[in-house]
């Protein structure tokens, strides 16, 4: 992967951080926050969105441009959906607990709260709320994190609503879910400051790290975005949307700076060659009998082929702009978005079918000469004619340099377009909800994870190593509850939920359906010495596998409940009696062997301290 003189380059990068609050309710209802399977749904309904002029009369660019992609937009809801999500409802008071813990992250980003939060609309193209738009609100302004390459400063964050969660592409647009529409999020945008790939991921992460102190954000995939605003000197602004991971974040950043790079070299050179793009063509007939099984399959339905003149564009459609991706690539995306499967180019022809004989043809059926290249299009008639249109546009937009635009994060930290960059004509006012007052003073500031990893070794006496994991784990809330409020042994506690669990789930043990419940009241239990802690995996495996008993009913019916010294007793002395001839002839030496028969036999119903020393007591006597 190339890297670049970032300096000399003139990168500017900056951070929209997305992160669900872990409340119990929704932001403008009292639904629940949990997500659900879309098996669960009980019922469906469609909506089409169309766009809206705002109140100076303006539409968003990116609204016009999805209006012209004809989808329906199918939503599931369930037992727990109300009329609020459905949009049938007028949204409820901005939920006080998702502002607290809002005014908590604004203070430890070092932010100034404003004084009162007005709840806008922002329009939303893509179908993933129910009502077109999303409802959020300024919280607060001009914070700062410290990086070590200097300070990045924290421009603003949102209290918004979480969208509808995407769970298929139709037939006829897309599907989304209900659960997720309406959990409380906030989003954290940085000012430009950042100027390296390595900051904007150092950046991310004392964000995050910043969030999770709070103790109240979902953990999880999903939960957390990362978008990503890119530009170099020369080039242009691009917002990369739904990077998911942490890890991605730098190479996101290097690979649009060199996207860009390319894109202005590949305009230096269609300027220096007098470039320009020809009309679409009607090509049909001269791919009537293309051997593509593709091409064959679009015309055979009805279908149409159509084509473009790129003038002076040979050898530079192919060229690679990422990481297996093209220019070409760039002009598929267009095409993709009114509902074609991509495009040939004659960079790339022949291949897939089409014949060198066929791209002569081509070539002439749109008068190309050899210095030019030909982009070619086959699906229905009006798909064909509104994508070969996207791909020509997109073409002269190449002469030009680098266009402004949204783009969606790949997995292997490409990008892949969107739609055009939106502007301010998506946001008006929310007439339904009131403003709120804001008062700081009323919530305290959490305590910082880096000073809770020091605290739980100094308080707690835990390790390093485990301390950081509590407390950058996701049980940490429950660690705290356990330690501080029931007076579990913190490294009980700790041990539990960061190696026990671990274990479990390295066997293939189900631990996500472990509850707080299920957990607090098994280390409790251990702690209080009503079960040895040798049973304790064994109890959280029952759990597992049984999510519907408690801790006391699984005990029960799993026989787990702690036994006597005479039933401990009586079980080492059948062991030893059974292996008598290598405990006569090894003495204590045959201790190590026989302690783990002992507890296997005891299925973990004794401690090892108690076991130990009733089998030492039986080994003397007999040696």
């Amino acid at each position: 992967m190339t890297d670049y003189d970032y300096e000399a380059l003139g990168l500017v990068a900056g951070l929209e951080i997305h992160q669900q609050l872990d409340t119990a309710t929704k932001l403008f209802c009292q639904c629940p926050t949990r997500l659900r399977e879309p098996e669960e749904s009980d019922r469906r309904f469609t909506r089409y969105l169309h766009p809206t002029k705002s109140e100076l009369g303006e539409i968003d660019a990116a609204a016009l441009e999805e209006s012209m992609v004809d989808r329906e937009f199918e939503y599931l809801a369930y037992d727990t959906t109300c009329l609020v999500e459905e949009d049938d409802e007028p949204p409820h008071r901005v939920d006080r607990e998702a502002m607290e813990v809002a005014l908590e992250i604004a203070q430890l980003l070092d932010m100034v709260a404003i004084d009162q939060a007005q709840v806008m609309r922002k329009i939303v193209v893509d179908g993933s709320n129910t009502t077109g738009f999303q409802r959020t609100m300024l919280v607060a302004t001009d914070g700062e994190i410290q990086t070590e390459d200097g300070p990045v400063g924290i421009e603003d964050m949102m209290l918004e609503e979480e969208s509808a969660q995407r769970v298929a592409e139709t037939d006829d647009g897309v599907r989304y879910s209900l659960d997720r529409l309406g959990i409380p999020l906030v989003e954290i945008g940085t000012d430009p400051d950042i100027r390296t790939p390595a900051q904007a991921k150092e950046a991310a992460e004392q964000i995050g790290m910043l969030l999770r102190s709070t103790g109240q954000v979902k953990r999880g995939l999903g939960t957390i975005r990362q978008d990503v605003n890119v530009s170099i000197a020369e080039g242009a602004r691009v917002e990369i949307k739904g990077v998911q991971s942490l890890d991605d974040i730098d190479d996101i950043v290097r690979n649009e700076a060199g996207r860009q790079v390319e894109l202005l070299d590949i305009a230096t050179e269609l300027q220096e060659r007098g470039a320009s793009v020809g009309d679409p063509t009607d090509v049909t007939e001269v791919m009537a009998e293309s051997d593509s099984g593709v091409i064959q399959g679009a015309l055979a339905d009805g279908g149409k082929a159509m084509a473009v003149r790129l003038d002076c564009f040979d050898s530079l459609v192919g060229r690679e702009i990422q990481p297996d991706r093209r220019l070409g690539t760039e002009l598929a995306d267009h095409a993709k978005r009114h509902g074609a499967g991509g495009i040939f180019h004659t960079d790339e022809l022949p291949a897939y079918g089409v014949t060198e004989a066929e791209v002569g043809k081509l070539r002439d059926a749109v008068d190309a000469e050899p210095e030019d290249a030909v982009a070619l299009v086959a699906d229905d008639p009006e798909t064909a004619e509104l994508a070969i249109e996207a791909v020509a546009e997109r073409a002269k937009t190449a002469m030009e340099g680098v266009p402004e635009e949204t783009r969606d994060a790949n997995e292997d930290a490409t990008t892949t377009y969107l739609r055009p960059l939106p502007g301010a004509a998506r946001m008006y006012p929310e007439t339904d909800v009131p403003p709120v007052d804001l008062d700081p003073s009323e919530v305290e500031t959490p305590e910082l994870l880096t000073e809770k990893v020091q605290r739980y070794q100094d308080e707690y006496d835990l390790s390093a190593g485990l301390a950081d994991q509590v407390a950058y784990g996701e049980w940490m809330p429950l660690f705290e509850e356990l330690v501080d409020e029931e007076g579990v042994d913190p490294t009980l506690a700790a041990g539990t939920l960061e190696s026990t669990l671990t274990e479990l789930r390295r066997d293939d043990v189900p631990v996500d359906t472990l509850t707080d419940e299920h957990l607090s009241d098994a280390i409790s239990l251990v702690d209080d010495g009503e079960i040895p802690q040798e049973g304790l995996n064994d109890l959280l495996t029952a759990l597992a596998e049984k999510p519907e008993l408690t801790a006391a009913e699984a005990i029960e019916q799993e026989g787990l409940g702690g036994v006597g010294e005479d039933e401990v007793r009586e079980a080492v002395v059948e062991v030893v009696e059974r292996n008598a001839d290598q405990v006569a002839e090894e003495g204590m030496g045959a201790f190590s062997g026989l302690m783990g028969e002992c507890m296997g036999a005891l299925r973990g119903k004794a401690d090892g301290d108690t076991v130990s020393s009733v089998l030492r007591e039986e080994i003397q006597k007999r040696a």
